[in-house]
């Protein structure tokens, strides 16, 4: 399964396109490599989203065979890793 289209049925991005948008920013990245959108992910993969206000990283577990999963399913496709706010206040 393509990279921005786990993402979105993961729901760790809400949109497909706002997926293509961060992995051509590359804020993406899949075993510590700046990754395209079109990347092929297999379970085991680690994926990190580096956002202006937080960090994210999860490892996949699981490939879904449809592009259509439940809220609860979709909790299920991956394991969450880390999950850090970024303080972009100088003054604390």
């Amino acid at each position: 399964m393509r990279l921005d289209l786990f993402l979105k049925v993961s729901r760790l991005v809400l949109r497909r396109s706002v997926a293509q948008e961060l992995c051509d920013a590359g804020m993406i990245f899949v075993n510590e490599l700046r990754a395209k959108a079109s990347k092929e992910i297999k379970p085991g993969d680690r994926i990190e989203i580096r956002r202006r206000t937080r960090h994210t990283s999860v490892e996949v577990t699981i490939i879904p065979s449809s592009k259509q999963v439940s809220k609860h399913a979709a909790a299920e496709l991956y394991r969450l890793l880390e999950d850090t706010p970024i303080d972009d206040d100088p003054t604390n």
